[in-house]
């Protein structure tokens, strides 16, 4: 990684004319003579007659429900900046989900602003960095200059892509500093900004803002839904890629398999949505287990929970427990198979006019009758039900809202969200399981350490639901097939 002439401090903070060096550069400087040559001898790159981007119509809308609900009052979106992972290093950046939704933009240092024209409408302005400045060097000596970074689109490219006009963002702070009126910021993003609206804004009215943009992402578009449907697609064939090198996951970890996904995430969308989980054996009894240092053996089960992003930042959120070695034992078959019946009637449960947690409570009522079945819990199910104690082996709740975060719309009301209605529009998983701890000693030798869950992505339709990731087989006689069939 080339590590000459890149400064210490952000480009929009530089002075404008000078550029900091690195320290331990190689170089002493820059020559007047040298300076002279980057200024000049480059061709126009500035491009013209870009069409608005594919979400342009509907990011347009957005700002209009947002301007109705908050008339009269100046509000602040930003996009976040750079994080720094080690010392000169970043993070790669993901803008945040509100402003993305509401510009379809996704650069760092970016805000949107929302300008009130009086009692009622405001006047929407995208704050950018424009492309690097060629007189003062920044382009070639700044570390975020576009020779060490990459090209940015222009302000009058921005616009034309964007539907918004477009200003320079290094002058929005100290505007904003000025600016009179009331005013809400979308928190946690920018510093910068949050420093020059400190004394105008307020915890409260900022989160009621946070709250809307929140509820707001509940019903998806018709863009929304189709990069959902996207995403998962992608999906899909990551999960096959998977099974078709289950045999280098035995010989290497769990990371061949994390690796195997994140291929195909970056080759067909933006990145993974969310860490991918690739838990073999007992780790698929750890919920979250991202660390994907394990071994993969035969005979065991994978859990595999992961999802694309798509370039427009919507992802998916699909689980299998898949047989390392395509065949279910008896014992993985009976818990993999209850988890599924519970699926079944949780996704029954999800269509328009019934409540949210509809769903989960048809999912657990399911693997409450098992465990009672099974002898693992006293019954009555009411009883098991009443008192939660299913839980100690199914942990969490059975799905969440889906968009562009994984969990999506999670600053929500709870009466909009888990207290709410489902609508057509609304995507939600459907994510029931079991885990059963290697050193759980309540339960009989041979169910501990299986861990199995059982994820689709469900969008509410007029008329019911409709599973966006049916392109992946859920019944264990269908999973043995599917894995026979990519495997040869």
């Amino acid at each position: 990684m080339a590590d000459e002439l890149t400064p210490e401090t952000p480009e929009e903070e530089q002075p404008k004319k000078t550029h900091k060096q690195r320290k331990n550069g190689l170089y002493p400087g820059v020559s007047d003579e040298l300076a002279e040559s980057m200024r000049t001898g480059w061709a126009d790159t500035e491009l013209h007659g870009l069409e608005p981007i594919a979400q342009a119509a509907h990011t347009a809308a957005r700002r209009a429900a947002l301007s109705a609900r908050f008339p009269g009052e100046r509000l602040v979106v930003p996009a976040g900046r750079l994080k720094t992972r080690s010392n000169d290093t970043e993070y790669p950046f993901r803008a945040s989900t509100e402003y993305a939704y509401l510009t379809g933009d996704q650069t760092e240092n970016g805000v949107l602003v929302l300008e009130p024209t009086g009692e009622t409408g405001h006047t929407a302005t995208i704050y950018l960095l424009p492309r690097s400045n060629r007189e003062n060097g920044e382009f070639w000596l700044s570390g975020q200059g576009e020779l060490w970074v990459g090209r940015r689109h222009s302000l009058a490219e921005a616009e034309q892509l964007l539907g918004i006009p477009a200003k320079d963002v290094r002058e929005l702070a100290e505007a904003l500093t000025e600016a009179e009126g009331p005013v809400r910021n979308v928190r946690g993003h920018d510093a910068v900004i949050e420093s020059a609206l400190t004394d105008k804004v307020t915890k409260e009215r900022d989160e009621e803002l946070r709250v809307y943009l929140s509820e707001a992402r509940a019903v998806k578009d018709e863009f929304e839904i189709g990069e959902l449907q996207k995403a998962v697609d992608s999906t899909v064939r990551g999960f096959e890629d998977v099974v078709k090198v289950l045999d280098k996951a035995e010989a290497t970890s769990e990371r061949y398999i994390e690796g195997t996904f994140f291929l195909r995430a970056r080759v067909e969308g933006n990145d993974v949505g969310y860490g991918s989980i690739c838990a073999a054996g007992p780790h698929a009894c750890t919920l979250h287990w991202v660390r994907n240092d394990g071994d993969v053996r035969s005979g065991d089960l994978l859990l595999l929970d992961a999802g694309v992003e798509t370039h427009s930042l919507y992802t998916a959120d699909v689980t299998r427990t898949l047989p390392i070695n395509g065949t279910y034992t008896d014992i993985q078959r009976k818990i993999y198979d209850a988890v599924y019946e519970s699926q079944e009637a949780g996704i029954a449960a999800v269509k328009p006019g019934a409540k949210f947690r509809d769903f989960h409570d048809a999912s657990q009522h399911v693997l409450a009758e098992k465990l009672v079945e099974w002898g693992l819990l006293e019954g009555p199910v009411e009883r098991v039900l009443e008192l939660g104690l299913q839980r100690r082996w199914t942990l969490h709740g059975t799905g969440h809202m889906l968009g562009m975060d994984v969990h999506d719309c999670a600053a929500a009301r709870t009466e909009a969200y888990v207290d709410g209605t489902l609508e057509p529009g609304m995507c939600l998983t459907v994510e029931p399981g079991l885990y059963f701890q290697a050193d759980d000693l309540t339960v009989p030798e041979e169910y501990r350490g299986i861990g199995v869950r059982i994820e689709d992505d469900i969008l509410v339709t007029e008329d019911g639901n409709r599973n966006l990731s049916a392109g992946l087989p859920r019944t264990s006689v269908d999973v043995e097939a599917w894995m026979a069939r990519l495997k040869g």
